[in-house]
């Protein structure tokens, strides 16, 4: 398997977590203020975190998929809108063509806007960057909720491995 499609399939499963502990956050009785949460002082509250998440899919569509797309950097301001932004990021990520992206070795350079430089192999950069990023804002999502009680537990972040279990033998 490719670094590409081990990459899309992850965004694939793990955007769905996503978006399921959003709809599981649509019937907790702080609603909408959830998306003020945050763990702690200096973390950003669950909006950031979402739309962060969604930030590394998006750029790591732009810089290995050569896609062309507008960065949405403004504030998600319902749980609605966090589903609709999280769909968009599904289907550009099933639109992708794992075929698209750079081979493995080739280099992927960017800078942060804090002027930081980074020069790496793609697969590096998806392996150690992207991927490592991705899963950071996710899971600091999950535990905001959790912490605002929430009712998620390891099967909400783990769901799309249902598709895998046996059945008990008898």
């Amino acid at each position: 398997m490719s670094y590409a499609t081990a990459a899309l399939t992850t965004f694939a499963n793990m955007l769905g977590t996503l978006d399921h502990i959003i709809t599981k956050a649509e019937g907790h009785e702080k609603g909408e203020a959830l998306l003020q949460s945050r763990l702690t002082d200096d973390m950003y509250p669950l909006h950031t975190q979402i739309r962060f998440t969604l930030d590394q899919v998006m750029t790591a569509l732009k810089r290995l998929g050569h896609l062309e797309l507008a960065s949405d950097d403004s504030d998600i301001t319902s749980l609605a809108e966090a589903h609709k932004r999280i769909a968009a990021a599904q289907a550009r990520v099933a639109d992708t063509d794992p075929a698209t992206w750079p081979a493995s070795g080739d280099t992927v350079e960017f800078t942060l806007p804090n002027g930081m430089a980074f020069a790496m192999q793609a697969h590096e950069y998806c392996r150690d960057w992207t991927i490592p990023q991705f899963y950071f804002h996710l899971m600091a999502a999950y535990a905001i909720l959790r912490m605002e009680g929430v009712a998620l537990g390891k099967i909400d972040y783990v769901g799309y491995m249902m598709k895998y279990m046996k059945q008990p033998s008898t």
